[in-house]
């Protein structure tokens, strides 16, 4: 019934101004007892009592007449205060919304109390008063609110103010009060001395009486620059609010924001710079905003201070790009601050406003940081912002390659850095500068021999060898790279004999030092072929059971990695990282294949190159033994097996095909996944920059035919700029299909037939939901108290109730009611339209129920693969969706999913052309809370049947579910045909 949950929902969400936590039971007797016969204090912790039990529910309606015979009458200023409060929390009105009887006590006490001499009573009465929405009690108090504005204390006068704002603003208020803003006025151009009094009623009249305010600020322009930080804040939302209205009056308020600029107080200098960037796209306007933001970055300690002009920041890079480049440098500064987050937000701004004309700047304050980084132990997140650091240079250098050179001596001693990511980054980096930078090839190959003992990740090392196996292009490089692999991979074989237990356990009379170093030695191939022999000739160890005692050298080595220094390649084989040693074993055949190819030209002599041919095949056969052998951790799987008898085979039996897959096909695909990861690049920077369109019967003012007397050279700028943006196209009122979407999202809340016809247009912003309400009195009636009731369901929660207003016949109101959100799911508001007609006293009118989308709060984005595939294992929330569709083909029903989503696919078009019957691409987006959306779909066709999973994960559990039953839903929707 419309009625009950009307009335439900004036009792649920009644007006709450304190919110008090008591726990503890005390009856009412007790209380009375302490208010009739107690001392001051026991009335005031009785007091405290009584209003802790009211605000938790409890209705105590027998103590009110106890309060008024023994608490009124107090002169305890404390309990009066309480009494105020008091108060505030009972109910003043009946069922029906009368005033009750009793409430006539009230009054006369709230009188005297307006009149009392003192001033902490007074204000604390006119503070109490603002809280009031019953007319009748106030009617009778408003002379006595007005003589508190000649009351000789500011306490009192500040507080009168703020009283008659509050009372004039309410419904009907401009009857109580007729000539509020004439009167605030004159008290206003008084000569009142206290700051607070004067931000009041300058708020009064910019609530109440915008003209007036203005002319008040227009008439002291002089002065806004000694006003105070509270005033003036007031001034700058006066400023906003009049140029929204009516952006001709930009130029004459300009001069007042940049006057304010040269304050002292931030949240001043912060609302300024919103201000300005609000109102002007003048070049001069956005270069002082930003330097405003850049000061802030700098002064300020807080970090959530810092991550909100770092957004403001954002904006202003996305809009103003060509201004915004000149301040890269004052941005990058803010990287000194400890905190991930704002490093990451700060150097994402600053790569993309990396020109030709900053890069070499950038370049340097970013390896200063590196340099910085190395000796930087004092937090926990030194080895994650180097990683930062290192993919900015990344970019940087794929961007303009000229400063590759500069940067890569430096990063390439962090290969063998503690920290994985970094160090694998690196090696990436290195990677594609080798590939794109071919003068700079012998220098990187030359170094990255010098440092590759000190590499002990795997993944690391893997880069690192297709780099070698690559680009050791003379006859030299490769002899002088087959040599460090010998002695990162030790002697062979890998896998020996049985060994001696008397070297490891035997007496230590017999067991002396030199026979430790002979093994040792011999295990990491130093030593002599006559101590081989002699350890040959030693007899086994027989133990006192008869058994021999024996063990296998594999197995020794791999318990005492820990205790000696074995050669970095061999440790990670000996652990049984075997796809490692199919990377070694590709690497060692095109060393051996290209040796060969240039052995005849170079003048090597042919034993030369057997010897290494055969030494390649040697080190390849032996850690395929090792694998057989079963003695260490991991075995060895089938693929890696496969991988290095294929290598075996080419070097026994060397064919011209072999050639040129080997030593030509493997450079060739990674050139052509950098040109592609090129070209897409392009592609997203013309989107970007893709020209506006613009109307041809727009009106277009002539610059050079405007009038210049008596403007500011900024006032100049940002009439041209307006211009500019009005004949281009940019910012002019927004494109048509923006103007398209934002008609689509306005939502018809009752019928053309109904008495109030109601639609809304729902905004979704970062952490909470605006819906503004456009309300029409259909009827020749004037509807009273029409209020707009909501409710929500889900993580949604109403902030405040919209107040109630008065609509004549044919009347338009807007109405703005906030929701908060907290989390990433899909929620429903509904609720209902009351009104009074001299007709009936209630009215009911039922809204459409407006259902937030999850595709509201997320966003396409992209992100590195690695990152994609660390957060994919990292995340323990997912969610499988079978596929049930009718679009017959895998690429028809990616692109559907990309688009019924808002997510960005990562996989690169070249990866999903041609026509194989299956399919598998990343998808990604971001919620507005930071959150990570991952979807992998994996979809087959067969005889026109597409079938597969989509598989969804996030950190959160309301992300991964409301976006899989989006994909239900959406999944089966055909594709229109184009």
């Amino acid at each position: 019934d419309p009625v009950i949950m009307a009335t439900v929902n004036a009792v649920v969400e009644r007006g709450c101004t304190m919110l008090v936590h008591y726990d503890k039971s005390v009856s009412s007797t007790e209380i009375k007892e302490a208010l009739e016969s107690g001392s001051a204090h026991e009335k005031a912790e009785a007091m405290k009592k009584a209003i802790a039990i009211l605000l938790s529910g409890e209705q105590m309606p027998q103590i009110f007449i106890t309060i008024v015979r023994f608490v009124l009458p107090s002169e305890d200023k404390y309990v009066q205060k309480l009494l105020l409060l008091y108060m505030e929390i009972i109910e003043k009105t009946d069922a029906q919304g009368k005033l009750l009887p009793e409430m006539i006590l009230i009054c006369q006490n709230l009188r005297n109390n307006l009149q009392h001499p003192n001033e902490f009573l007074r204000g604390a009465t006119l503070r109490f008063l603002c809280r009031i929405q019953e007319g009748e009690i106030l009617e009778p108090l408003i002379p006595s609110i007005i003589a508190c504005l000649e009351h000789r204390h500011s306490f009192v006068r500040r507080n009168a103010v703020m009283c008659m704002d509050r009372i004039y603003q309410m419904p009907g208020g401009d009857m109580l009060l007729m000539d509020a803003p004439e009167t605030i006025e004159r008290f206003l151009q008084g000569g009142e001395s206290d700051l607070g009094t004067r931000r009041n009623a300058f708020l009064m009249l910019y609530n109440n009486a915008q003209e007036r305010a203005v002319n008040f600020l227009m008439a002291n322009l002089e002065q806004v620059a000694n006003w105070g930080d509270i005033l003036q804040n007031v001034v700058l939302d006066l400023i906003r609010k009049v140029c929204r209205n009516d952006p001709t009056q930009k130029g004459r308020y300009i001069k007042i924001i940049l006057t304010l600029l040269s304050t002292n107080n931030t949240s001043v200098i912060y609302e300024c710079a919103n201000t300005l960037v609000a109102l002007s796209s003048a070049p001069t306007a956005i270069k002082a905003a930003a330097n405003c933001y850049c000061q802030l970055l700098v002064s300020q300690s807080d970090n959530n201070v810092k991550l909100i002009v770092l957004d403001r920041l954002a904006e202003l890079k996305d809009a103003h790009r060509y201004v915004m480049q000149e301040m890269v440098m004052d941005i990058l500064r803010a990287v000194s601050a400890p905190n991930p987050d704002i490093r990451k937000k700060t150097l994402d701004i600053v790569l993309d406003l990396v020109t030709a004309r900053n890069i070499d700047e950038v370049v340097a304050a970013l390896k200063k940081e590196i340099t910085k980084s190395q000796t930087d132990n004092s937090s926990g997140d030194a080895g994650e912002y180097r990683q930062m650091l290192v993919q900015a240079v990344h970019r940087c250098a794929v961007r303009f390659p000229d400063v590759a050179g500069a940067v890569v001596n430096l990063l390439m001693d962090f290969l063998g850095d503690a920290n994985t990511a970094t160090a694998f980054d690196v090696a990436m980096f290195v990677r594609e500068i080798a590939q794109t930078n071919e003068h700079l090839r012998d220098e990187i190959l030359k170094q990255l021999l010098d440092c590759f003992y000190s590499i002990r990740s795997s993944r690391v090392c893997g880069t690192c060898l297709w780099i070698v196996g690559e680009f050791s292009l003379t006859t030299g490089q490769i002899e002088e790279s087959f040599e460090t692999l010998k002695q990162s991979l030790g002697a062979t074989p890998f896998y020996t004999q049985k060994k001696k237990h008397s070297q490891w356990e035997a007496d230590p009379e017999q067991d002396d030092q030199a026979t430790q170093d002979q093994y040792g030695k011999r295990h990491f191939g130093e030593a002599s072929e006559d101590s081989m022999k002699e350890s040959k000739r030693k007899g086994p160890v027989v133990l006192a059971d008869g058994s021999y005692a024996t063990q296998t050298a594999s197995s020794a080595d791999v318990r005492a990695l820990a205790e000696a220094q074995v050669p970095n390649l061999r440790s990670l084989v000996l652990a049984g990282d075997f796809f490692l040693a199919s990377v070694i074993s590709t690497t060692l055949t095109k060393l051996a294949m290209r040796y060969i190819n240039l052995a005849e030209d170079a003048g090597v002599p042919p034993s030369s190159a057997n010897r290494l041919h055969a030494e390649c095949m040697l080190y390849i056969v032996c850690m395929l033994r090792l694998g057989e052998g079963g003695e260490t951790p991991t075995p060895i799987d089938s693929d890696s097996t496969d991988r290095m008898m294929v290598c075996v085979n080419t070097l026994a039996k060397p064919q011209e095909a072999d050639v040129d897959v080997w030593l030509n096909a493997c450079r060739s695909a990674y050139d052509a996944l950098i040109a592609d990861k090129v070209k897409q690049k392009e592609d997203e920077e013309a989107d970007k920059d893709k020209p506006p369109v613009s109307q041809a019967d727009d009106l277009i003012d002539f610059y050079h035919l405007k009038s210049r007397k008596g403007m500011s050279q900024v006032e100049i700028e940002d009439a041209v700029a307006t211009d500019l943006k009005r004949a281009t196209g940019f910012g002019a009122g927004g494109s048509s299909s923006d103007k398209k979407s934002t008609l689509e999202r306005v939502i018809q809340l009752t019928g053309f037939s109904d008495p109030v016809y109601a639609e809304a247009y729902v905004t979704v912003h970062q952490y909470d939901i605006v819906m503004d309400v456009t309300v029409v009195n259909r009827t020749s009636e004037t509807q009273q108290n029409l209020a707009l009731e909501l409710a929500t369901m889900g993580d949604l929660k109403l902030v405040e109730r919209p107040q109630s207003h008065t609509l004549a016949p044919g009347e338009t109101k807007h109405i703005r009611a906030n929701i908060k959100v907290s989390s990433t799911e899909t929620g429903v508001i509904f609720g209902n339209i009351v009104f009074e007609s001299t007709g009936s006293d209630r009215n009911v009118v039922v809204l459409n129920d407006v259902h937030i989308d999850i595709m509201d709060y997320i966003a396409p984005a992209w992100c590195e693969d690695n990152k994609f595939r660390s957060m994919w294992a990292e995340f323990e929330w997912e969610n499988k969706v079978a596929v049930n569709t009718t679009i017959p083909t895998v690429r028809e029903f990616l692109e559907h999913i990309v688009e019924s989503t808002n997510m960005r696919c990562l996989t690169p078009p070249s990866a999903l052309e041609g026509d194989c019957g299956y399919l598998a691409a990343n998808l990604y987006a971001k919620s507005v809370f930071g959150e990570d959306a991952l979807v992998n779909v994996s979809v087959e066709e067969q005889d026109g049947v597409v079938s597969g999973f989509i598989r969804i994960r996030s950190k959160t559990q309301g992300i991964a579910l409301s976006l899989g039953d989006k994909i239900t839903l959406k999944q089966r929707a055909k594709v229109a045909p184009k």
